[in-house]
């Protein structure tokens, strides 16, 4: 598979606009839709640390937030970490909105590797479903 240079480009866009004086790690995500809309996101950190927010789910809410529910690939990408992957709760929250997603994890020489949600998650909690 490989990634157009303007998802790249948001991509590294959207890791500037991070704010993470705590991690030091800022992150980015581009969340490209069905109907080739795109949406980015940055980390968000918080002096409580509960009420931080991950680039990804910033991404997916923005699209959620706008009617958009048919997801295709979700970029991800760390200037501090190789290959980073979404964290637990964005996994839980992206097999909850879309459970067929591939992750395009990216590194500093623009190299990527895709992961199925499923090989991330194998068990997502789920309630009456």
């Amino acid at each position: 598979m490989k990634v157009s240079r303007v998802l790249i480009k948001k991509l590294k866009q959207a890791v500037k606009y991070a704010y993470a004086p705590y991690s030091k790690i800022q992150v980015g995500a581009v969340l490209y839709c069905a109907n080739g809309q795109i949406f980015t996101g940055s980390n968000i950190e918080n002096g409580s640390y509960s009420l931080t927010i991950c680039a990804e789910r910033v991404a997916l809410f923005k699209a959620l937030s706008e009617g958009v529910k048919d997801f295709s690939l979700i970029l991800v990408y760390s200037p501090q970490y190789d290959f980073i992957i979404p964290c637990g709760a964005c996994l839980q929250v992206l097999s909850e909105f879309a459970p067929e997603i591939i992750i395009a994890t990216m590194n500093k020489n623009e190299e990527f590797k895709f992961l199925p949600l499923s090989t991330l998650l194998k068990k997502p909690f789920k309630i009456g479903r």
